[in-house]
């Protein structure tokens, strides 16, 4: 379904659920350490959740296995918690989760480090991509086209020669965890699809060290750097307002 301008009471509890979305990340963030499995981290996730009333959007959408992707190094996207994978100190993690509240759903992730970045340029790129997405919401106002958000993200990233994925884009989001538009993280200014005050978007640029290239592993979700290259990922949901925007997936 296409995205559509939501009601006072839909932003209401997208909002709610924004911030329960945004706490969860957090208190992972600050449990994550050395030797820590991937489910660990899940489970947390799990119970943090429940404690706060909202209802995980991942957990069986398209048969995902699990309420939260978590991605590893050259994991870009959509890696399935498991015991049997477990994270060390200088790791790049991306954390990527959706929360429903009163049927109403948000979507955000965040990437961190383990300890202490392995490398300076590893850092970099954590911290630029976020940026990216910065750089990307920073366009958004009534009638914002779509190209103008891409051509934002991508403007920034070229400036250090980045690998700007483009088989995963951003979405619109509220009533379903994916909406259309699609929201790329690259494209021509003044172009696409004109987006109006009340609409949400989640917008997610994904971005490596390497080629923009991505392949598929055997388990049918988990993406991953061609070259096996480093990556990152952040996102946020955002609603649309008449000269500016509201991030809903912070505390």
């Amino acid at each position: 379904m296409k995205t559509r301008i939501k009601t006072s009471q839909e932003l209401d509890n997208m909002r709610v659920g924004g911030r329960i979305l945004a706490h969860v990340l957090n208190v992972l963030k600050n449990n994550l350490e050395d030797n820590m499995s991937t489910l660990d981290i899940a489970n947390i996730a799990r119970r943090e959740l429940k404690k706060l009333g909202g209802q995980p959007s991942f957990l069986g959408y398209m048969g995902f296995p699990d309420v939260i992707c978590i991605s590893i190094n050259d994991e870009v996207v959509h890696g399935i918690p498991s015991s049997h994978k477990i994270i060390h100190n200088g790791d790049i993690v991306s954390l990527d989760f959706g929360v429903t509240y009163n049927q109403m759903i948000t979507d955000g992730a965040i990437s961190l480090i383990v300890g202490r970045p392995l490398k300076k340029t590893h850092q970099l790129l954590v911290e630029r991509t976020n940026d990216s997405l910065l750089e990307g919401i920073n366009q958004l106002k009534n009638n914002v086209r779509v190209g103008d958000i891409a051509h934002a993200i991508e403007k920034y990233l070229n400036q250090f020669g980045y690998g700007i994925v483009k088989d995963l884009v951003g979405h619109g989001v509220g009533h379903q965890l994916h909406e259309e538009p699609n929201i790329p993280n690259y494209g021509q200014a003044h172009q696409g699809l004109i987006l109006k005050s009340g609409m949400t978007i989640a917008i997610e640029p994904m971005v490596t060290l390497g080629t923009d290239q991505v392949v598929m592993l055997e388990d049918g979700w988990t993406i991953i750097t061609a070259d096996r290259s480093l990556s990152a990922h952040f996102e946020h949901t955002v609603l649309i307002l008449d000269h500016s925007f509201e991030i809903l997936t912070q505390e």
